[in-house]
């Protein structure tokens, strides 16, 4: 009784009956019925987006709106700012940015995409975050801005490296984009938002199309022979091999960015001398360490061997010692690599490339090198 009560909980995206046509394994995640693979299994489906072009629901993210009360988008970006260790305000129309919400102690509540559409700007949330998100910038923004979720719009990627020719046959205008651009698009008849990114380390896009037309536009793609779909196992490994994190695991309320090796997405004029430095919650904390360096650090992970690390394993500095320096974050098999692969964190003076250190795993110890991510080179198209 108690398992049926979960399911019937479980929230669908507007792909749900798409999904079970196409045979998808569903499974509880962020609240949603999710696919964690199609009967290709995770290996092929992952090879295949590397290889050619996968399709990813993603539905279950949280689309907002964000226009300022004054009508000018320039002053949503800096109301926005208050929030973010990062420059909105630079932000060109067609264009986006990763950023994330802190607190005050610098820790991250959620990461985010921002892009600027010219007259608002659109945010793009994590699911498991989308209602605390949407809470956060009411508390805080709702005397300059207009906060409007977009709960009647899906959101599907489409990724890898043939992903441009299958979407140009619908909107010949997507060629032109490069990595990061957005803003709305026509595509086959559909009036769609449309970003160059994902979350795979491979060329693609993230494409918004209003709920009750997207498992028409969905299948329209999956036409295409080039296409499959890639159900979340996949979108794991594939991430996981790109070096990116995921919230709740990699990143959360306890990591700040410096520490998630994140501090790339902090620019100048938001730190010590800028034109807008700090202003943002937990700016003390960040903006030391962006100068002075943090404790630990986010670092990519190469087992030696075959047997792969999973999340949550205590990683030591020798085969001996009982003091736990750290802990694996993220961890599996990288099918394109042929070996496994993992991130964690460790004390930066074993967090350069080459460091030695020691995974438990299942009462042995493991060896580990700590190496560069991504660990399979992006493809984005600059």
């Amino acid at each position: 009784m108690l398992a049926r009560e979960t399911e019937t909980a479980l929230k669908t995206t507007p792909l749900h009956a798409l999904h079970a046509a196409s045979g998808g394994k569903m499974v509880p995640f962020a609240g949603y019925d999710m696919p964690v693979q199609f009967a290709p299994g995770v290996l092929r489906e992952h090879l295949h987006t590397r290889n050619s072009a996968g399709l990813f629901d993603v539905s279950h993210m949280g689309q907002i709106e964000l226009r300022a009360k004054s009508g000018k988008v320039e002053d949503a970006a800096l109301a926005l700012e208050r929030l973010v260790p990062q420059d909105i305000l630079s932000v060109a129309p067609g264009r986006q940015r990763y950023a994330q919400f802190t607190n005050e102690a610098g820790g991250i509540l959620d990461d985010l995409m921002v892009a600027n559409f010219g007259s608002h700007l659109f945010l793009v949330v994590n699911a498991a975050c989308k209602a605390e998100d949407e809470a956060h910038l009411r508390a805080h923004l709702q005397d300059s801005c207009v906060i409007e979720p977009l709960p009647d719009r899906a959101l599907i990627a489409l990724q890898g490296p043939t992903a441009e020719s299958v979407l140009a046959r619908l909107c010949p205008e997507i060629s032109a984009m490069r990595f990061m651009d957005t803003g709305p698009r026509r595509i086959d008849g559909i009036d769609c938002f449309v970003s160059r990114s994902g979350y795979t380390g491979e060329d693609g896009f993230e494409i918004s199309v209003p709920a009750e037309q997207a498992e028409a536009f969905a299948r329209t793609l999956l036409a295409n022979g080039d296409v499959m779909p890639i159900g979340l196992g996949a979108r794991d490994s594939l991430r996981l091999e790109a070096g990116l994190c995921l919230y709740g695991h990699d990143i959360d309320t306890s990591t700040t960015p410096v520490e998630g090796a994140l501090e790339w997405s902090i620019q100048k004029s938001r730190r010590h001398g800028g034109a807008r430095a700090g202003g943002f919650p937990g700016a003390d904390t960040i903006l030391a360490q962006l100068e002075k360096g943090a404790p630990r650090r986010r670092v990519g992970l190469r087992p030696e061997g075959r047997a792969p690390v999973r999340e949550g394993a205590p990683l030591f500095a020798n085969e001996t010692s009982s003091e736990q320096i750290g802990k694996v974050t993220s961890g599996g098999f990288g099918p394109s690599l042929n070996a496994p692969v993992a991130m964690g964190y460790l004390p930066v003076s074993l967090a350069a490339a080459g460091s030695l250190v020691f995974a438990e795993l299942r009462g042995a110890r493991l060896p580990l090198r700590v190496a560069a991510m991504p660990f399979v080179p992006n493809t984005y198209k600059r």
